[in-house]
């Protein structure tokens, strides 16, 4: 490294010339020319180089129910597993080291005090002007355990819509009570997945007609009721109810969300009204109700305006078939079979869907006669 002509303004000092080599030394720029740079010698230079800036102390506050640290103006998730996680993070992003430093390798070692407070001892080396630097601070980190807003709403009950699953005609069977509450949880995870903290269920809660879904947006409460008619049909009503004002002097609304189930779930057989072409298994209530005639195995569907309410009586569930022993095919329309209740050889109705070479069908007896259904295999 040359020596240039500038000397330390401090000092007084030469000032060993760093942008240019001995070749260059001719072009090297005129310390004494206007508006030239200037720079300290070493000595003055490390006699107030600060390597590491830390600040004195950190207050994290965080909440003692999710974890949660407050950032900013707002709660943040950052998935730590304990405080320890917390404070090494926190600690690593006060932390600034001087610009002119290079290769620089650091280390954070935590000593735990109590539980709401710890020593972050860190080391620092790096090199600076050729001159390797090495430096250690520590930043006490005292944690403040609050309820962050979501925890606080969770624990005072709040919800902003409510759903609340029915059935026409019936009560919601354990499958759909089940799916619902899924939905919910699922929906809640998505959101919060993406940062969403406020998403969350406040609680489900199941009655003598249905189950109601307490959650914290309206936006939740729409995406399951949009969810659940997907999936099995029916209608969505909402209405609003005004509660109360914002700080602002805004309405407040809480939006119920009134999901209707059909009467008819995939399972049932059914018999229609004025109708002569035989009982119906419901295989879908999505749209128009959608099934398959027990008595032909033809496929059937509801019109539009019937959609999938259509006027039916249930004579049974598909759960409620019993296996019994095939006597003889009679031709291409008629099949004999025990009676499962008499023992008593009947002549039944061939549906497409009976296999000839069977030793047994599943049947179901009603009000309306006795009927082959298909086996599960056959669905």
């Amino acid at each position: 490294m040359s020596e240039s002509r500038a000397f330390c303004p401090r000092c007084g000092d030469p000032v060993p010339d760093r942008s240019a080599s001995d070749a260059d030394e001719e072009s090297a720029v005129d310390p004494l020319r206007p508006g030239a740079e200037v720079e300290l010698c070493d000595s003055c230079y490390f006699e107030n180089f600060d390597f590491v800036d830390a600040p004195d102390r950190i207050d994290v506050r965080v909440c003692a129910q999710c974890g949660a640290v407050y950032r900013g103006n707002r709660w943040v998730d950052v998935g730590a597993e304990d405080y320890t996680d917390i404070a090494i993070e926190e600690v690593s992003e006060a932390l600034a080291v001087h610009v002119d430093v290079e290769d620089v390798a650091w280390q954070i070692e935590p000593e735990q005090i109590d539980p709401n407070s710890i020593r972050m001892h860190s080391y620092f080396t790096g090199i600076v002007r050729g001159t390797p630097v090495e430096e250690q601070v520590m930043v006490p980190v005292k944690m403040a355990r609050q309820t962050c807003t979501r925890c606080g709403r969770i624990a005072g009950d709040y919800y902003a819509s409510i759903v609340q699953i029915r059935a026409k005609g019936r009560t919601p069977t354990s499958e759909e009570i089940e799916r619902a509450k899924e939905i919910a949880n699922t929906i809640v995870a998505d959101m919060e997945a993406t940062g969403d903290r406020n998403a969350f269920v406040t609680e489900t809660s199941e009655t003598d007609d249905g189950l109601n879904i307490k959650v914290s947006t309206n936006k939740i409460g729409k995406k399951i009721s949009n969810k659940m008619v997907e999936e099995f049909g029916g209608t969505v009503n909402d209405a609003e109810t005004l509660v109360t004002e914002d700080s602002d002097g805004n309405e407040v609304y809480r939006v119920t969300f009134a999901v209707r189930l059909p009467p008819y779930t995939p399972g049932h057989i059914i018999d229609l009204a004025d109708d002569d072409g035989g009982p119906v298994l419901v295989r879908s209530a999505r749209g128009n109700l959608k099934g398959t005639r027990v008595t032909t195995g033809e496929h059937y569907e509801a019109s539009y305006e019937e959609g999938n309410s259509p006027d039916a009586r249930k004579l049974g569930d598909s759960d409620d078939a019993v296996e019994t022993t095939v006597v003889t095919v009679e031709d291409e329309n008629a099949v004999q079979v025990l009676d499962p209740e008499t023992y008593q050889a009947t002549t039944v109705s061939r549906p497409d869907y009976f296999d000839p070479g069977a030793e047994t069908v599943p049947v179901l007896k009603s009000r309306a006669g006795l009927h082959i259904l298909p086996n599960e295999n056959d669905e």
